[in-house]
């Protein structure tokens, strides 16, 4: 029998690598575009940028060190030149897809940073493999605006796994809306009228806001908003305001809320302030063809009728008053039933002399 070289020997020495399987090495040079390991071969291994990463601006130096320890799957154990050509994102795409496969056979809720937004949807990756979430999975409302979710790590499961036609589809749909269940059950069971509630302005309409309160939206309408006169909601409110408000109604799973808070009543010492007599000051809000309505102060307002404007006839009182003007005058009937005040300016005016002597 005749005696093996040292090359020989030095190869029956080595492993055997075969293509497919998986080897660990460490890197001993790193090339913009290349990574150079020692995996304990007669040739070492070579992971080219694309069996790296997916992103093609990306320069290996600044991702991998000389020294450290990579673990990669073997692509061609000869490329024809003698080189081992191994990839770590097909060795992560297969343990990927297992985990994937056994969180959809599970239903097990994943964790994941969205990868890109586009017009249909979020992409996500898992352990290297791509997962798709509709736009209409993505919450169990309508979503106008995606990129609030770019960069975002998200929960969501597994509808669709089908690694064959590469269909691997999540959504958080259900997740949503079972933990907007939980959430709704534990405010129904702790809330009760006339309690003091906090939360966020979600959607302001021409009659009113609605405020989520954390498992529930609230109702704000229009008129218990202010003590005053509010004409136009979106101008008092915009979404994402801090509201805190108190409960003035429950009716099934609707909430109605009011800031009218009882101890900020402006009617509470009205009929001390704006007593018959007593000459006010206030501002012109609005008029009409009988009168003007004067705010005395914010929640009050007071007629003066065209007839106490002025002791000259006056046809309305745009001819002689001004929105926004601030006018003096004096109270001239007080009914704390009805909440109404009447005033006149032609009170204060002294009488001519031939009226007093009449």
């Amino acid at each position: 029998m005749s005696e093996l070289s040292f090359e020989q020997l030095l190869e029956e020495s080595l492993k055997k690598i075969r293509t497919g399987e998986v080897v660990t090495g460490e890197v001993f040079d790193v090339k913009p575009d290349m990574i150079i390991v020692n995996i304990g071969y007669k040739s070492d291994g070579i992971i080219h940028k694309s069996e790296f990463t997916n992103d093609a601006t990306a320069d290996l130096t600044d991702l991998v060190k000389v020294g450290d320890t990579i673990e990669a799957k073997v692509v061609k154990a000869n490329d024809g030149e003698g080189q081992v050509i191994l990839s770590t994102r097909k060795l992560q795409a297969e343990r990927g897809s297992k985990v994937l496969e056994e969180a959809f056979e599970n239903k097990t809720v994943l964790t994941a940073k969205v990868a890109q937004v586009m017009s249909g949807g979020l992409s996500v990756m898992v352990d290297g493999v791509r997962v798709f979430i509709p736009i209409s999975q993505i919450s169990d409302t309508y979503e106008k605006d995606l990129e609030k979710y770019k960069d975002a790590e998200i929960e969501f499961e597994l509808i669709e796994y089908n690694p064959k036609k590469r269909r691997v589809i999540g959504s958080r749909k259900q997740l949503l809306a079972a933990k907007k269940a939980e959430l709704q059950k534990a405010l129904f069971e702790k809330i009760e009228v006339g309690m003091t509630v906090e939360g966020t302005v979600k959607n302001v309409t021409d009659f009113g806001a609605f405020i989520d309160l954390g498992g529930a939206d609230g109702l704000l309408h229009i008129s218990e908003m202010s003590w005053g006169r509010v004409e136009n909601p979106k101008k008092v409110f915009k979404t994402g305001d801090k509201v805190t408000a108190f409960v003035k109604d429950i009716n099934g799973e609707k909430i109605a809320l009011s800031i009218k808070f009882p101890e900020c009543n402006p009617w509470a010492d009205a009929d001390v302030k704006y007593a018959v007599g007593n000459v006010v000051t206030g501002r012109v809000a609005h008029m009409t063809d009988f009168g003007a309505f004067v705010e005395l102060e914010a929640g009050i307002d007071a007629l003066l009728h065209v007839s106490q404007i002025s002791r000259e006839h006056v046809e309305k009182p745009s001819d002689i008053l001004k929105i926004g003007q601030e006018i003096e005058a004096k109270v001239v009937d007080f009914n704390s039933e009805d909440k109404k005040i009447s005033l006149s300016i032609k009170a204060l005016d002294v009488a001519p002399a031939a009226e007093v002597e009449e």
